[in-house]
């Protein structure tokens, strides 16, 4: 008897296709995003960008500058990107254009080479003479800052050889005592090699590859966004977590859909004077006040209990909140039309709905994942609603600035509902 009931159960789930989809596709669909994530590949790893202003221009920061561009692990800008490759390139940054650039989140770290740093870019022993290269970031992403001040650290030390040689007979001779000439005269020798063999490496384009102890150039990092947050990252989780629910209630709520055309419900309302598409605007409608309220509820819920600073940002929260709301509740009414089933909707909601907040960041910030996961992540509506919310909330940017993220959502409801009302066509057909 045995036997027949496990057989019986095999078939069950064999023709309950949703099921088994959601039973094995769900757990390696997982596994292949976080492994992606979280893999460790080198030639996956999520380049820092950093913003770099020279100020001194000397040879000893024109060295730096190239140690740093040479390193594999950041994207050194010195000037903003243009959109048009054929138009003439950008101003170079300033230390304001840097700053504001950072506040704007183009780039998480901003390095700042002070004028005067190539007369004295050591400090050894903590020289406080030596000019301090500013470290301006992102509080949000604590890894970044100190990844770049020890890379700098590197840098100082494989590209400026010379400088760190001539530094270092500068500290002995005052610190320890004067060369003899027989000892100044090789130490003169060796520099002049150490010329050369620099002056070869520029020739030949080579980067060094070795890595030294960090604490050679004087760093002084300083926070330019989020120093004066109450609940720095309650906003994003609020966000985060906020959209990936929503989603759930829009799919939810647009199964009615499915519940009255198993009923007998929809026929007879379409054969009324209700339209197909009236009556999907009006679900579209309800569903887009029903997520906004939820969300509302939640950010209310994060003022009143994790010092949520919601009432100064009002307007944005508003645009954000309904354009979220709008783009969620088409994709619920996407998915009811595709559904033959309440069953099948379940399944298949919480396969895709689960995977978006992976790779959108909903989980996992989208900025600390590899590259090419990042790019992915703006196929969801996830990444671009915590975009916004993150715009508002912590980069406390007008609702004017918001309007790539309005943009997209917006754009991306329209087309899904209208690819839902072209899939309805088939309740009319019957």
């Amino acid at each position: 008897m045995i036997i027949p009931i496990i057989r019986t159960a095999i078939t069950g789930l064999r023709r309950d296709r949703a099921s088994l989809a959601l039973s094995f596709i769900l757990p390696i669909a997982f596994f292949t995003i976080f492994a992606v994530i979280f893999g460790g590949q080198h030639n996956s790893t999520a380049r820092i960008k950093v913003i770099l202003v020279d100020e001194d221009h000397s040879s000893a920061s024109l060295d730096l500058v190239r140690g740093l561009q040479c390193e594999s692990s950041l994207a050194v800008s010195t000037r903003p990107a243009s959109k048009d490759k054929k138009a003439t390139p950008l101003a170079e940054y300033t230390a304001a254009t840097a700053e504001a650039a950072v506040k704007a989140g183009d780039a998480p770290v901003a390095l700042i080479i002070p004028k005067g740093f190539g007369q004295n870019p050591i400090s050894f022993g903590g020289d406080s003479s030596a000019p301090q290269i500013q470290l301006l970031n992102d509080s949000s992403d604590m890894i970044a800052p100190q990844m770049v001040s020890g890379l700098l650290q590197k840098a100082a030390m494989t590209a400026m050889p010379v400088t760190m040689a001539e530094k270092g007979m500068q500290y002995t001779d005052q610190y320890i005592g004067g060369f003899t000439p027989e000892q100044r005269k090789r130490m003169d020798n060796n520099l002049d090699q150490l010329r050369q063999l620099k002056s070869q490496q520029e020739k030949a384009s080579t980067a060094p590859a070795s890595s030294g102890s960090g604490g050679m150039i004087a760093v002084k990092a300083r926070s330019v966004v989020g120093t004066d947050k109450r609940s720095p990252m309650i906003s994003f989780y609020a966000a985060s977590i906020g959209v990936m629910f929503l989603l759930f209630t829009a799919t939810g709520s647009a199964g009615v859909l499915l519940d009255e055309a198993e009923s007998g419900t929809l026929d007879r309302v379409l054969s009324s004077r209700v339209t197909m598409t009236s009556l999907l605007a009006g679900k579209l409608i309800y569903n887009t006040l029903l997520a906004f309220t939820q969300l509302a509820v939640m950010f209310l819920w994060g003022w009143a209990v994790f010092k949520l600073d919601l009432f100064t940002h009002i307007p944005g929260f508003l645009v954000m909140g309904l354009c979220t709301a709008f783009a969620v509740a088409a994709f619920g009414m996407l998915l009811a039309s595709i559904c033959q089933t309440r069953a099948q909707l379940g399944a298949i909601s919480t396969l895709l709905i689960l995977m978006m907040s992976a790779v959108g960041g909903s989980m996992f910030p989208r900025f600390l994942m590899p590259e090419a996961m990042q790019k992915a992540g703006l196929f969801t509506i996830n990444a671009w609603a915590i975009d916004g919310f993150t715009k508002v909330f912590w980069r406390d940017l007008p609702v004017q600035q918001l309007w790539q993220q309005v943009s997209v959502l917006l754009a991306v409801g329209v087309v899904l509902f209208v690819l839902a009302r072209r899939i309805a066509r088939r309740w009319e057909i019957a």
